[in-house]
């Protein structure tokens, strides 16, 4: 018993050891992905093109929307005429055919505000998807490039939170942020304004659902 630990203990010292050595070796370099989410000139673009996308949307749901209002306000002038007591009753029964010729056609309406709407939202939605995930992904391109570059063997994001809401890097000194300089890269010929504000993430655009 005493031969094998002889033998197993210095090995379990040497790999703890190494392993020691091996974390004191890494270098860690940090970036604030918030800051270069909303700092990079595509970010606004993409905001520009989303909020537009969105106004020719808003307008063509308008559109849906007035047709179905004027439905529903011929549809009541029908069923209003069709309950005039001075009028034949042959020329009431016409009149609630009609109503009710006019009720269909308000449904069918109806139902295609319900679709454009939903078909609107998938679309918005998409591009929002599409251009984050793009736009996320060129950053990190450029993270990753500079990283390599400088010798680092990991890089850490500054607004990265945990489930609970709390930073998952607790301390960092800021010697090896990167932030500044892949940002620098990001936006070299940036070809918009870049002093205009843009949100903290491409919003999920959606238009209204609200029917008159």
């Amino acid at each position: 018993m005493k031969d094998v630990l002889r033998i197993i203990l210095p090995a379990v010292l040497l790999m703890t050891f190494l392993s020691g050595s091996a974390l004191a070796q890494q270098k860690i370099a940090t970036v604030d992905m918030r800051k270069l989410f909303d700092g990079y000139w595509k970010t606004k673009q993409a905001e520009t093109a989303l909020n537009d996308r969105k106004a020719e949307l808003d307008k063509e749901d308008r559109g849906f929307l007035d047709n179905l209002q004027k439905d529903r306000d011929d549809y009541q002038k029908l069923l209003d005429s069709a309950n005039d007591q001075a009028i034949s009753a042959d020329e009431r029964d016409k009149r609630k055919q009609a109503a009710a010729d006019k009720y269909t056609e308000m449904q069918n309406s109806q139902a295609a505000v319900v679709q454009f709407e939903r078909q609107a939202q998938a679309t918005l939605a998409s591009q929002t998807q599409r251009m984050r995930t793009d736009i996320i992904q060129e950053i990190t391109t450029v993270v990753t490039s500079k990283a390599k570059a400088a010798g680092y063997t990991m890089v850490m994001d500054l607004a990265a939170q945990s489930l609970n809401q709390t930073p998952v890097l607790m301390y960092n000194d800021g010697q090896n942020d990167l932030t500044a300089a892949v940002l620098a890269q990001l936006n070299a010929g940036a070809p918009i304004d870049l002093t205009q504000p843009a949100a903290s993430v491409i919003p999920p655009l959606t238009i209204s659902t609200n029917n008159p």
